[in-house]
């Protein structure tokens, strides 16, 4: 009877102990320095990363083994500025009044599948209707495929400024928002709007430090927070834990936030010295978005894409930044990668890698700036963000060599998100 009940006791530890996998790397990298190992075996247990192993051991009959050896393999990539409710179209601001809630969520989740199906496993949403909220629980309770999602719920703005929903309507139906609605005038209201978009879900917060491109506004570089409006949200943020994004185009809007402690600056387009002596400075991280640069200032050329009001702004700002990246990853500045898609297309997240080393950032530094950087700013960085024994199993693997053909980024080919696989093209 005891032989029983052990063999029985046997039997249900069996079951209950995770399989391991065993990923067989041609080259492996660990985003934790600029090397790029080869013949690396990566074992995965409960969706963790258990060990790394050089070479590729003998494994048991029936071991489940995933073969990589064509491939360069590195941690899941993390976008640190998406928009995953929506995406630009001729539609996109007629929408606001003709779709519902659940047509927004429901389209979004095509827009979540893109993104990880890119080796996008982890994105930070930087503000939307709060659909967003829904779209991160869904995902994280496996109702849905899509990244790990960290949101800001919706972006805070000022009366009348880029974040302001109601920019652009007809009189009778603008209103007057307040803090519930991410709008404010004064410290007080920054206050009550961090606390409301705390109580709506929000993971951190945001804020549009300047004029932006494509609201309806005529205005797209000057500043829209006083000094203090600043520095309460930033202080709020703090009071509840949550990290902070400006998005700013103007030097004087950017230069309030870093001020304030902000913790990225989005876009940065006209930067200057001033600005980037405060960011490095203050260790600010500048998130330069220059795929949305681009893709606004091509659309603009295109006639009724954009309303009237935003193509002088798309044309004049849009083409700027990838200078400005250029000129701040030269200076020093601390960079970490974010694209604004949304804006651009969902799933064509890694053309900003092209684009950051056209303008003179190494291969491998703009790798490690969407992994181990992007998952430090998230404050992540004990969970995800490099290949490590102990952190979460978000591994992607595309073919060739990466830092010898930065395009390559583009070819992702295997997806794995919590030890799950989501994709793998043999």
């Amino acid at each position: 009877m005891r032989l029983l009940c052990l063999t029985i006791f046997a039997i249900l530890v069996s079951g209950l102990t995770a399989q391991k996998t065993y990923l067989e790397c041609g080259r492996l990298i660990t985003a934790t320095n600029d090397e790029v190992l080869t013949e690396q075996t990566i074992v995965v247990e409960d969706g963790m990363i258990l060990e790394i192993l050089s070479g590729y051991p003998r494994l048991a009959e029936g071991s489940e083994v995933i073969d990589l050896r064509d491939r360069t393999v590195m941690p899941g990539l993390i976008d640190l500025h998406v928009h995953i409710e929506s995406q630009s179209s001729k539609t996109r601001y007629l929408e606001r009044f003709t779709m519902d809630p659940a047509d927004v969520a429901l389209r979004a989740t095509t827009y979540c599948d893109k993104t990880l199906q890119a080796g996008f496993t982890t994105v930070r949403d930087l503000g939307g209707s709060g659909v967003n909220v829904s779209l991160r629980n869904a995902i994280s309770a496996g109702h849905i495929p899509g990244p790990r999602i960290v949101t800001a719920e919706k972006a805070i703005g000022t009366t009348g400024g880029h974040a302001d929903p109601t920019n652009g309507q007809r009189s009778d139906l603008m209103g007057d928002p307040g803090p519930n609605e991410g709008v404010i005038n004064g410290p007080e209201d920054a206050y009550a709007a961090v606390r409301a978009r705390y109580k709506k879900g929000a993971d951190c917060i945001k804020i549009t430090a300047t004029g932006g491109v494509l609201s309806v506004a005529k205005d797209g570089s000057g500043p829209q927070f006083t000094q203090e409006e600043a520095n309460a949200i930033v202080a709020a943020a703090n009071d509840y834990g949550m990290t902070t994004a400006a998005h700013a185009h103007g030097a004087e809007g950017m230069k309030r936030a870093v001020i304030a402690g902000i913790t990225t600056i989005e876009h940065g387009t006209l930067m200057n010295k001033e600005v980037m002596d405060l960011m490095i400075e203050n260790g600010t991280y500048y998130v330069p978005t220059i795929s949305a640069g681009k893709f606004v200032a091509e659309k603009a050329r295109q006639p009724g894409f954009y309303p009237a009001i935003i193509v002088p702004k798309a044309l004049s700002i849009g083409a700027q930044i990838q200078n400005t990246f250029k000129k701040a990853y030269a200076y020093g500045v601390p960079i970490a990668f974010g694209t604004d898609t949304g804006v651009s297309y969902h799933g064509d997240n890694a053309r900003e890698f092209e684009f950051m080393v056209e303008a003179g950032m190494p291969e491998i530094a703009s790798i490690r700036s969407a992994t181990e950087v992007a998952a430090k700013v998230l404050r992540l960085d004990e969970q995800i963000g490099t290949i490590k024994a102990g952190l979460r199993a978000d591994i992607i693997a595309v073919p060739g060599n990466p830092t010898e053909d930065i395009k390559l980024m583009t070819q992702v080919n295997f997806v794995m998100k919590d030890g799950k696989v989501y994709r793998h093209d043999q």
